[in-house]
């Protein structure tokens, strides 16, 4: 048995109606390289069932690899979210919305998060409704994240997201749409726990690394940043976890 879990993470595959095929040999290299397959967000294009089930039928490529995800903004395109993560359920994956489960020893906490911006600019609860409704929707996202790390009690934990919990991740996109690629929200919501690192997507023309206040790792995985970043590999971002100490 290896000393490592090995996870492989990536975001905003936008896998299309129009998609077969494309994503299958990107999931046989990784098969034969992780333990677990993390999956960050804007799955498909539109949100559509048959999206889906492309996207179940490509992942049929990485075997039995266990493979967690979480919903991103394009999912939600056509209000079909719980009809896809039915589809994803049923093809095998494990969709998290602020729930947190164990995988090789390992503690895993998902959800989509939001928007807001960060840091002294995060947008705040005042004034008119609509924007106090935009905030607690970024709230409702952090409070959910909390209630998941919490209830994990592994020593290594973790975190898969859409949007960006810090902004170091997001620069390289114009600022001007900084707040709407993620939420210091959700950086709150981690620096508390003992993460190993976070994974996230989203800011497609983002930075590939960064950390929160605390120093917890954060990954921007989506497909184009992996692209750029590095150019010579496949697109997709490989972490070793220490395996826990009980050898599970």
């Amino acid at each position: 048995m290896r000393d490592v879990v090995r996870i492989a993470a990536v975001g905003d595959i936008h896998c299309s109606r129009t998609s077969q095929g494309s994503l299958r040999e990107l999931f046989e290299w990784t098969a034969t390289r992780a333990d677990v397959l993390l999956l960050c967000g804007d799955l498909t294009d539109y949100g559509m069932p048959e999206e889906g089930r492309i996207l179940v039928e490509e992942l049929a490529a990485v075997g039995s690899l266990p493979k967690l995800a979480v919903l991103g903004n394009h999912d939600f395109e056509c209000a079909k979210h719980d009809e896809l993560t039915h589809v994803l359920v049923e093809g095998g994956i494990i969709v998290l919305d602020g729930e947190s489960c164990e995988v090789a020893g390992i503690g895993f906490a998902g959800v989509k998060g939001f928007a807001g911006g960060f840091g002294e600019w995060a947008l705040q609860s005042w004034g008119e409704e609509p924007i106090k409704r935009f905030v607690h929707a970024g709230v409702e996202e952090a409070v959910k994240l909390e209630a998941a790390l919490t209830h994990l009690r592994t020593e290594h934990r973790i975190v898969l997201m859409h949007y960006a919990p810090i902004r170091q991740t997001v620069e390289g996109e114009p600022p001007e749409i900084f707040p709407f690629l993620g939420s210091s929200r959700l950086e709150l919501a981690l620096n508390p726990h003992p993460v190993t690192a976070v994974f996230h997507g989203h800011a497609h023309k983002g930075r590939a690394e960064g950390r929160t206040s605390s120093g917890i790792p954060v990954y921007n995985v989506a497909l184009p940043v992996l692209r750029n970043s590095a150019p010579d590999r496949p697109p997709i971002r490989l972490f070793e976890v220490p395996r826990p100490r009980d050898g599970r």
